[in-house]
């Protein structure tokens, strides 16, 4: 047992885990349909995520073993920021992207970003295999969204919702952590105990 910043204790002694998933990768360590999963890209032992990530969804993804130090990334209430770049079909206009900031009517109630704006293809940005599917007549760009939620497949319903269906996502920081020039995976590690100062 050690002591955090905030006087919590923390029961993990494991550092936190910063991993890039990447795409057609469960969030799990195991399944009985032979898909792919974390076992690949995390060689420690009892570490679980701290949130999901969609299959085919790629980027970054936390892994503890401090059942504290999870929650506090992954329930709503804490309202951590998750920003994600999200190649959509079409160019987003202005009305588009307010639309995203002041909210979108979803099947399980409204949503809104944080912030949402253009992007050009952000740099260092890996090949997707297989690449997304190409239409010669159909333009794509580059957007930024951040949210302070993470319900099942929210980023990309709120695009779809404005008229942006999303191509590509990659989530490219959660709170105070970021990719980072990390590659699909590969991860690096942080102290448990720097992890619980990073959130203060």
């Amino acid at each position: 047992m050690e002591l955090s910043a905030k006087g919590v204790h923390c029961t993990g002694q494991m550092p936190l885990i910063l991993l890039n998933k990447p795409y057609r990768v469960l969030t799990q360590f195991r399944d009985s349909e032979g898909r792919a999963t974390l076992a690949a890209s995390v060689r420690q032992k009892n570490v679980y995520p701290a949130g999901r990530l969609d299959y085919e969804s790629e980027g970054l993804l936390l892994l503890t073993d401090d059942g504290k130090l999870q929650a506090r990334i992954s329930q709503p209430r804490s309202k951590i920021a998750k920003t994600y770049w999200a190649q959509v079909e079409g160019v987003p206009s202005a009305s588009q992207l307010e639309q995203l900031r002041s909210g979108v009517s979803l099947k399980d109630g409204p949503a809104n970003a944080v912030s949402a704006c253009s992007i050009p293809e952000p740099i260092g940005l890996w090949d997707r295999d297989p690449p997304i599917r190409y239409r010669a007549n159909v333009a794509d760009s580059w957007i930024e969204v951040t949210i302070a939620e993470g319900r099942n497949r929210q980023v990309r319903r709120m695009t779809a919702a404005v008229g942006l269906p999303t191509l590509r996502l990659v989530r490219a920081a959660i709170g105070p952590w970021s990719l980072d020039g990390l590659q699909p995976g590969e991860s690096r590690e942080i102290a448990n105990r720097d992890a619980w100062a990073q959130l203060a």
